[in-house]
């Protein structure tokens, strides 16, 4: 408009320290090879690719006509729902949890992810996250002022951190640790003697612990991944993030939980009071159908991702790549070719064969020289997508 002069916006500091958004260059970077009329196989996101199950659709549709939840919901949500969860966990891993204290609903697990740093950090103050880890713990972290201290994952611990290697000055001072098992990228699994030392530690240095346990629903082999509340003193000294993302296939609906000590899902609950009016009303039934519901979509998922996996690595020793097999997540971690970094090696395979995968090193620093690949098409997709890379002769 004429004589209007126009404002100069100044982003506040804490968007100018966001860390980089790692898969949104990956997307582009996809996107700009499928605009060339190439056939992309896009292994490199971690966004189901599976329906929701017919049940859980269904239970959305009967409730979306319901007047009562076409108004505001209560701000920390239904009861009903946190009763869900809480019968969940009670079935699936033995857990007694308070809906009303101990279970907080969330925007999905990565809202809470976010927001406990903010709940619990404040500027300068040390949390501790793992090395490979998922980028999202450092918005959180970097949205707070917070410092990271990494803890390094490596195969020689089976992808655990190892907590007599974290300095005693860092751990005394560090209020928050970020755990997450079955592992986003590695796919390891934890036992629950790990979880017995990490409740140790985190008591011993007075640290919160946030289980990550998105991909809970998903181990192979035989075994299910172990739930960090079912360990003596768990609530003592942290919370436990889960999401119907992975478990039903229900990403895009955005239903997650922080479940756990309750003054941390206090803390959580006071934070969204502030952001938001708690999830649609439909949502949350169809939730809860899904938590209440039939369970064998579930163990059949499970099954699947095993078999992708199995047709995968059946694959990969044709042409020479060998890797240990994930025991949890629908995702693998693979190393590279000798000669190459792991961006250097996605970007040829993306340019030559036409298949994404994500580079290891945006996972964090100990995450160079691999890649990660998600079990996410079907097992053809999957085994041409190794066959394409077999191709180019680099496992020879």
């Amino acid at each position: 408009m004429d004589g209007i002069k126009t404002v100069q916006i100044n982003p506040a500091d804490r968007m100018t320290g966001l860390p980089a958004q790692f898969f949104a260059g990956l997307v582009r970077k996809a996107n700009a090879q499928a605009a060339k009329g190439r056939d992309v196989i896009n292994l490199g996101q971690g966004n189901p690719d599976q329906p929701t199950p017919p049940h859980i659709v269904a239970a959305l549709q009967d409730a979306a006509p319901n007047p009562m939840y076409h108004r505001y919901p209560p701000f920390s949500g239904y009861p009903f729902l946190k009763q869900a969860v809480a019968q969940r966990y009670k079935e699936d891993y033995g857990v007694d949890l308070d809906p009303e204290k101990e279970v907080a609903i969330l925007f999905g697990g990565k809202t809470g992810l976010i927001e406990i740093s903010q709940c619990l950090l404040n500027p300068g103050d040390i949390c501790l996250v793992p090395d490979p880890g998922y980028p999202d713990y450092w918005s959180g972290v970097a949205l707070a002022g917070g410092k990271m201290e990494y803890m390094p994952l490596t195969s020689d611990n089976a992808f655990l951190p190892d907590y007599s290697a974290v300095s005693p000055a860092i751990a005394d001072k560090a209020k928050l640790m970020f755990i997450n098992y079955p592992n986003n990228p590695t796919g390891a699994t934890a036992d629950p003697e790990f979880y017995k030392q990490t409740v140790e530690f985190a008591a011993k240095h007075g640290i919160v612990v946030a289980s990550d346990f998105a991909y809970g629903a998903i181990g192979f082999d035989g075994k299910q991944p172990v739930s960090f509340l079912q360990t003596p003193g768990a609530k003592e000294v942290g919370v436990e993030f889960y999401t119907l993302s992975k478990t039903y296939n229900m990403a895009g609906w955005r239903v997650g939980f922080a479940l756990g000590n309750t003054e941390i899902i206090s803390l959580i609950n006071l934070i969204q009071d502030h952001y938001y009016c708690s999830l649609f009303g439909g949502i949350q039934a169809a939730a809860a159908a899904a938590l209440t519901g039939p369970q064998q979509c579930v163990t059949d998922l499970a099954a699947a991702y095993e078999s992708r996996r199995n047709a995968l690595f059946g694959a990969m020793d044709e042409i020479g790549w060998k890797a240990a097999k994930p025991s949890g997540s629908f995702f693998c971690w693979l190393p590279v070719p000798k000669g190459y970094t792991s961006s250097s090696f996605s970007d040829l395979v993306l340019e030559k064969a036409d298949v994404v995968l994500a580079p290891g090193v945006g996972f964090g620093t100990h995450g160079e020289n691999y890649v990660r690949l998600g079990l996410l098409a079907s097992e053809e997709r999957l085994q041409e997508a190794i066959h394409r890379i077999g191709k180019l002769g680099l496992f020879e």
